[in-house]
């Protein structure tokens, strides 16, 4: 595995996920009941890794997870093709957890545990020699100040973005962004997250930020790029189902850099992110239903 040079490097939460379903979210003091539960491997770094990975991506995950992972976890990850060599146990802490509650409109709330992802800056553990190795460098979840140190090492070598997702609300301010992007080439949010970078850094829109590609995520309206300065729409590609939107947005990026790794241009590996994200809410879970590279494609073709 060492000597596989990885074409992607992930850092980002590596999960237990439980994912529940209600009629309606319960109000303060009251009691619904779980329509359907389910408890899968979940998290950013998992998600986008193993996605990769699956598509054919050559993907190395680097991230802390607790003595307690679940080797049937630790296996599906390794049979995935994801290579493990900077994915490290920390004794003393609990993997973390993420229980996801859906309603029927799929409208969700998440509690979460961070476990030693989101401490990751006072663990004196320097995890680079595989986002050294690589042509391009997902950030997404966890310490950002350990992020940014990692970055500062790397810096001038792969392609690197920043992708903060749901903790940009709890664990960035103005100041970690102003002293992150100088590093990153690239930027990646939904909508929801894009107003709050819009507030830290004081901008009226995301795509104002200066970095090379700035993708905004959109649910149903598709997505909007900006690439080079040029702003793109990207449409969104229907699948047969909405079941669960439980890690459409990973799989859509694991989507975008496999795009990327078979030589197509960003727009097209954009769209073909589109593809693979439709796939993954057609069931419950993340990592339930990813597809073929060439059933992707497939999907995609008519708008490449």
């Amino acid at each position: 595995m060492e000597d596989t040079k990885p074409f992607l490097s992930v850092y980002g939460h590596v999960t237990i996920d439980q994912i529940i379903t209600v009629k309606k979210f319960p109000a303060i003091n009251e009691s619904v009941d779980v329509i359907t539960k389910k408890t899968t491997m979940g998290g950013t770094g998992t998600n986008i890794a193993v996605a990769s990975a699956k598509l054919g991506t050559p993907t190395a995950l680097s991230a802390f997870i607790g003595s307690d992972f679940p080797k049937m976890y630790e296996d599906e990850i390794k049979d995935s093709g994801v290579l493990m060599d900077e994915l490290v146990k920390v004794e003393g802490y609990e993997t973390s957890q993420a229980i996801v509650l859906n309603d029927q409109m799929l409208e969700q709330k998440v509690i979460f545990y961070q476990g030693p992802q989101g401490c990751a800056s006072k663990l004196n553990i320097m995890l680079n020699k595989a986002a050294g190795r690589s042509s391009y460098v997902h950030f997404c979840t966890g310490d950002p100040e350990y992020y940014l140190s990692v970055m500062k090492t790397i810096h001038g070598g792969p392609i690197v973005a920043v992708d903060p997702a749901q903790e940009i609300y709890k664990m960035w301010d103005k100041d970690k962004l102003d002293r992150t992007l100088p590093y990153s080439d690239s930027v990646f949010c939904n909508a929801y997250e894009a107003k709050v970078m819009e507030q830290y850094l004081e901008i009226g829109d995301v795509m104002d930020i200066d970095a090379e590609l700035v993708v905004r995520t959109e649910g149903a309206e598709g997505s909007t790029a900006k690439i080079k300065g040029e702003i793109m729409k990207i449409p969104v590609i229907k699948g047969e189902a909405f079941v669960d939107a439980t890690g459409a947005g990973d799989t859509y990026r694991a989507g975008f850099y496999a795009g990327l790794y078979n030589g197509y241009d960003i727009r097209d590996s954009l769209i073909l992110a589109s593809a693979v994200s439709s796939f993954a809410v057609e069931k419950v879970g993340a990592l339930t239903n990813i597809p073929t590279w060439d059933a992707a494609v497939k999907r995609a073709r008519k708008h490449l």
